[in-house]
């Protein structure tokens, strides 16, 4: 602990509890820190972080000199220990930039500078290659950029590895809890939310599509965020073997393109798009987007019947002016983390040793000395062998009531989410996959709520969606 003056509440507090929020705590968790991780939505995730494409990128599409692309080689190289410690599902599948005959020369492009980033075994590959390893792209494509260091992981449970092993090192977690106001005097800074006033000596503002009006909030001149709306459709899990890697068009300036996505859950995303929009706030998805989505993933396969999409969502990147990520300690204990779009996700592990090195400069840190390196995971019920699952049932009958068909989610596993901070439909939905297959939670939606009610000892109607204004029942 270094807290030492009696007005000071924690050595560092983070405002955002997405993935990058979530990574920063973990890393300096390992330290003898007081750590306070603020979010302003009910749980952790529900911002940026619970609406991406869940890619780890290999790093090769950000610019050599670009911190954004430093940050994303290193953040690929790390993410395999963190799914071993952390009991993350993650699968290193590759990803494929495909080209026409005439694009062949950006790929060369592309290849050199990731081989500048130092990104591994990067290789062109060409028809023949492709009509062994992945026969079902258009035939018109020739050749194509092969990365084979590339994953897939879902995000927001990354978020939850990171935080809950954050928790278990004695940080903390407080939901619900808007920033109001934040000043600073003598090297102190005073954070004033909703429901209290807290004095630290740094400020992470890790705020994602807000991190720019939270540094208003501080008095701190920081670029502008655009946010970038995206549109993604998930297709029927029987889809199977359309492709077996992350397949990229060529990228333009400002998009990676339309894209293909073998989830880690074996179904298939495709999107997103790209609108610059000024609303913060709007999720909405259209038969427009889906158009364009599926016109453009038309040019990348020989097939792909529109009945097989099942659902669809929106994400908002907080994309600035220049592209890059802005890193900075603006002022004496205020870190910025500004414009953190894609591969924000990949590189997350990254910033947070950039974040530490930050403090590190000023600050020695003294490593935590009981230090809990590893977390579980809730057990994924569906996915286990048949010994496992009647071992899991003699322990915990529970997980004989299944209460999600779709995705064959169990009561225990909900009542284990519930456990782990899960207190909205959402949270659950992301913590165990419970509404989110073909009927979209028409079976299991009333289910659990009552486990909700049961477990939280909540009424009806004081369960949400998503946090306060998207109460179930009225």
């Amino acid at each position: 602990m270094i807290i030492k003056s009696h007005d000071i509440t924690h050595d560092i507090i983070i405002i955002g509890a997405g993935i990058v929020g979530a990574a920063i705590a973990y890393e300096l968790a390992k330290y003898e820190l007081e750590i306070l991780v603020l979010e302003k939505e009910a749980e952790p995730s529900f911002g940026v972080s619970k609406s991406n494409s869940g890619i780890i990128h290999t790093g090769f599409q950000s610019p050599a000199t670009s911190l954004k692309g430093k940050l994303a080689v290193r953040g690929n190289k790390l993410y395999s220990d963190l799914a071993q410690k952390l009991d993350l599902p993650l699968k290193q599948i590759g990803e494929l930039v495909v080209a026409f005959e005439e694009e062949l020369p950006k790929l060369e492009e592309m290849q050199k500078n990731g081989q500048e980033l130092g990104v591994p075994d990067l290789q062109i590959v060409d028809r023949a290659w492709l009509d062994q390893h992945e026969p079902n792209l258009n035939q018109d494509i020739q050749y194509a950029l092969l990365g084979p260091t590339a994953a897939v992981i879902n995000p927001y449970e990354a978020v939850y590895a990171l935080l809950e092993n954050a928790l278990a090192n004695q940080a903390q977690l407080h939901c619900s809890e808007k920033v109001l106001s934040i000043q600073s005097q003598n090297s102190v800074w005073q954070v004033t939310t909703e429901k209290a006033v807290y004095k630290t000596r740094y400020v992470i503002n890790a705020a994602g599509l807000f991190a720019d009006e939270i540094s208003q909030l501080a008095g701190i001149l920081c670029p502008k965020i655009i946010p970038r709306k995206g549109e993604e459709f998930l297709l029927d899990r029987h889809i199977q073997n359309l492709t077996e890697r992350v397949i990229f068009p060529v990228p333009k300036p400002d998009t990676k393109g339309v894209l293909i996505i073998p989830t880690v859950d074996g179904n298939y995303m495709l999107g997103p798009t790209a609108t610059e929009i000024e609303d913060k706030t709007d999720l909405s998805t259209s038969q427009a987007g889906k158009e364009k989505v599926l016109k453009a993933i038309s040019n990348l396969v020989k097939w792909l019947p529109e009945t097989i999409v099942i659902t669809s969502f929106a994400g908002l990147r907080p994309a600035l002016k220049n592209g890059d990520f802005y890193i900075q300690e603006d002022q004496p204990g205020f870190v910025n983390l500004v414009g953190i779009q894609s591969p924000g996700l990949t590189a997350a592990p990254a910033i947070a040793e950039h974040v530490r090195e930050i403090i590190e400069k000023k600050q020695p840190l003294k490593t935590r000395v009981h230090y809990q390196s590893e977390r579980k995971a809730i057990p994924r019920f569906r996915d286990l062998p048949l010994n496992q699952k009647n071992t899991l049932i003699q322990q915990d009958p529970d997980f004989g009531e299944i209460i999600c068909r779709c995705e064959e989610v169990t009561k225990a596993e909900i009542k284990m989410a519930i456990q782990r901070g899960a207190c909205t439909l959402d949270g659950i939905k992301f913590h165990t996959r419970a509404q989110m297959g073909r009927c979209h939670g028409s079976f299991c939606t009333a289910k659990i709520m009552t486990i909700l009610k049961d477990e939280l000892g909540l009424k009806y109607q004081q369960i949400t969606k998503r946090g306060k204004g998207t109460e179930i029942v009225y």
